[in-house]
């Protein structure tokens, strides 16, 4: 007797490993219309506001590039801990503690030219890292999973935020509204074009992606963290220090995903609220493996997560949906990924059974 069983595939070309994710995409963008169609709405319609409306002028492609910054900012350092085998789950904590740093920075020091928005850079990126340095030592120390430490460190951060802007922080002229009063204007990030909310973060984004490929690709360091990631024992063997690894992993997330909440709220924000996160650093996991860990890919795959939530806006604004069309097209880039490379990496083949 035969049965089917799943035997990897032989990769006859690298290309196949950046076809998955294009086949992801468009996979998704069918269901997609699939589903507007169930919902009793016009697909081509849909596929208009959904895909083509965001992208449609110059202020709208600003406004996407906008959306990409902090889900590429996340992702970047996210990629670093994923290739060392760190899985840093809890980026949309270190991206909450790097707003609240930065926050602090601004109340009490905003009106120092230059000097507060320097400050608040530095001390974005210390709260992520701060927080990431959690699960950092109960790993190294403990051996405890990072990846439910990481995960539940993202509740307590929500809480913190409410806290801070239900309570000591709350604007007195608020009209009751949990945030804090808006930063000065030299507390926040220089546009880069006038007349758009496109601002310096955006630069800074290509720039760390820049220095993320040649940390990973080009540097010892990052062969270390590729080793330790793929085969630990090697690792260990050639002398690498697999608790570097753990916090330069740990660490590269959470500094990325603090400058990025930093950037939330010293660019279109201009103040905190507990509504601060969009759920940036859940979708940070996917863009960093729909773009293969990569730094273009990542870019790519940034964009793409970006055009979703915009998408998302869209559709609610003109077709009428629920504002959680975005998260329903984020679940199915994530199903269609690990769809397709499982049909990329393994095959189905007849084998003969062990049992007679």
């Amino acid at each position: 007797m035969r049965r089917l069983v799943l035997e990897p595939r032989p990769m006859a070309s690298p290309v196949w490993g950046w076809a998955s994710p294009v086949l992801a995409v468009f996979l998704t963008c069918i269901a997609g219309l699939l589903i507007f169609a169930l919902l009793g709405k016009s697909p081509v319609e849909g596929f208009q506001v959904f895909f083509i409306r965001p992208i449609s002028s110059f202020w709208a492609v600003m406004e996407l590039l906008l959306k990409a910054t902090p889900l590429a900012l996340c992702a970047i350092g996210l990629a670093v801990g994923f290739r060392a085998g760190i899985w840093n789950i809890g980026a949309e904590g270190q991206f909450i503690l790097g707003a609240i740093f930065a926050t602090a920075v601004a109340l009490h020091f905003g009106d120092w030219p230059v000097i507060s928005l320097l400050a608040m850079m530095i001390a974005g990126a210390l709260g992520g890292m701060t927080w990431a340095a959690i699960p950092a030592f109960l790993r190294s120390r403990f051996n405890a999973n990072e990846i439910l430490v990481s995960l539940m460190l993202v509740y307590v951060a929500q809480l913190l935020v409410s806290w801070l802007v239900f309570g000591p922080w709350k604007d007195p002229m608020g009209f009751n509204f949990p945030q804090t009063v808006m930063f000065s204007d030299s507390s926040l990030l220089p546009t880069l074009i006038d007349g758009q909310r496109l601002n310096l973060a955006f630069l800074i984004m290509l720039g760390g992606l820049v220095v993320a490929h040649v940390l990973m690709n080009h540097s010892r360091l990052g062969f270390s963290m590729r080793t330790s990631g793929q085969a630990p024992l090697a690792a260990l063997y050639a002398g690498f220090s697999n608790r570097q690894s753990i916090y330069m992993g740990l660490l590269a997330g959470g500094a990325c995903a603090g400058f990025a909440g930093m950037a939330e709220v010293a660019g279109p924000m201009g103040q905190l609220t507990d509504k601060l996160s969009l759920g940036y650093g859940f979708a940070a996991i996917i863009v960093a493996f729909v773009g293969r860990l990569h730094a273009l890919g990542i870019l790519l795959a940034s964009l793409v997560m970006a055009l979703f939530y915009v998408g998302g806006e869209q559709a609610q604004q003109y077709l009428n949906l629920p504002s959680a069309m975005s998260r329903v097209f984020q679940g199915m880039l994530l199903f269609f990924l690990l769809a397709t490379d499982l049909l990329v990496n393994y095959r189905l083949v007849l084998r003969p059974s062990l049992r007679s």
